[in-house]
């Protein structure tokens, strides 16, 4: 079968694509399939799609072919994997296990659309889909998890940039732009299609992680600390150097209560996650006075800290409450006008029934609690990059 045939035959599913969903058929249009040698099965450079000639030819055998339905689904695999940005996500996580991360997603998505289906011996696990690639990557990482059929039967294959190195910041932010133009114009063709014009939930979820996944939780925080973030007449110069662009403050520091959850549903690797976070607020923000508090279903504390404190012994390792802390922090009614609550959790635990007079920030572990269900206060995900 020469390339000229693979190519109608790539065109053909192309367009079959475009048929079935309005949606999926825009985000096609941002990308072209190209047939190499150059990569084993298929891959994305985070623009174009790659296809293995020998591995379409496995496929499509002149006196056989691939069924229609999933060559379909292995193109769309590719396109959304490109179009939901995994090659510049991964920033310098481990390549593999990110792979299998966002196969797992992108898998996910096309296994709940009718008209699409995947070659056999694509990677799927139904319990961690419903995540961002981030969160399944973290989770993956934390259980040591390798995968047996990933080096035959992965789908997808990132190459980070044309030469196959790191991908520079002028490359990323055109594969940004590129593919943020490609999901507002499909978005706005799915809304106004009679026919099948519905946006996959996973989708929506994926843009999400898009756009909070990367953004260091910190500078939620950064938003309780200072009064007026778009105005620095006010801003503490000193701290402009560090771009730290807190405001002077008038008299007292600004004082933060950190909860690290210590009870049993948290492993090592998250605790040592927590205080290497809790360290980062120390550095990150110099004006501030926290108070540490260790906390299961009791709250251990407070234990002030100064940028240049040790970290107390964790104590903990029962059930999870989180109503103790809080307690503990309402009985400090003279810091109200300054303060903040950040805790550091997977989010499963017992709340109070009335949230704490102090605006609250949950930073919540890959595979915590559901940030929408969080009864006060803002969730953040806590991921590393």
């Amino acid at each position: 079968m020469t390339n000229d045939n693979l190519d109608k035959i790539i065109s053909a599913s192309m367009l079959r694509l475009r048929m079935k969903s309005p949606f999926f058929a825009t985000l096609a249009l941002f990308a072209r399939v190209l047939i190499t040698e150059s990569v084993p099965t298929a891959a994305t450079d985070g623009e174009d799609i790659f296809i293995n000639a020998k591995f379409m030819r496995r496929l499509c055998p002149p006196q056989a072919s691939l069924p229609s339905s999933q060559l379909d689904g292995l193109l769309l695999h590719e396109v959304l994997h490109a179009a939901l940005l995994h090659v510049p996500r991964r920033g310098a996580r481990e390549r593999q296990l990110w792979n299998v991360a966002a196969d797992i997603v992108v898998n996910g998505m096309i296994a709940q659309q009718e008209n699409f289906k995947l070659p056999a011996g694509g990677v799927r696990d139904q319990k961690l889909e419903h995540l961002s690639v981030e969160e399944i990557y973290e989770l993956l990482l934390k259980e040591h998890k390798t995968c047996p059929q990933c080096e035959a039967d992965l789908l997808y294959e990132a190459i980070d940039g044309k030469s196959g190195g790191s991908l520079d910041a002028a490359r990323q932010k055109t594969l940004e732009t590129h593919w943020r133009n490609a999901m507002q114009q499909a978005i706005a063709v799915a809304r106004s299609s009679n026919n099948q014009g519905s946006i996959p939930a996973g989708i929506l979820r994926e843009l999400t992680a898009v756009t909070q996944g990367q953004l260091d939780w910190r500078s939620y925080l950064w938003r309780y600390l200072v009064r007026t973030p778009t105005d620095f007449t006010g801003f503490d110069r000193r701290f402009i150097g560090q771009r730290l662009y807190l405001e002077a403050l008038e008299g007292e520091s600004v004082k933060v209560f950190v909860a690290v959850d210590t009870s049993g549903s948290v492993g090592e690797r998250e605790l040592r996650l927590f205080f290497s976070e809790v360290v980062g607020i120390l550095n990150s923000y110099p004006h501030l006075q926290c108070q540490l508090y260790y906390a299961d279903a009791d709250a251990y504390g407070p234990y002030e800290l100064t940028t240049d404190s040790p970290l107390p012994k964790p104590v903990g390792g029962g059930g999870t409450s989180f109503v103790p802390f809080f307690d503990k922090v309402n009985e400090q009614s003279d810091w109200y006008s300054s303060g903040v609550c950040v805790y550091l959790t997977d989010g499963y635990g017992t709340f109070p029934q009335q949230p704490p007079n102090l605006p609250v920030l949950w930073v919540v572990t890959p595979g915590g609690l559901d940030l929408n269900q969080f009864p006060f206060g803002e969730a953040v995900r806590l991921l590393s990059v």
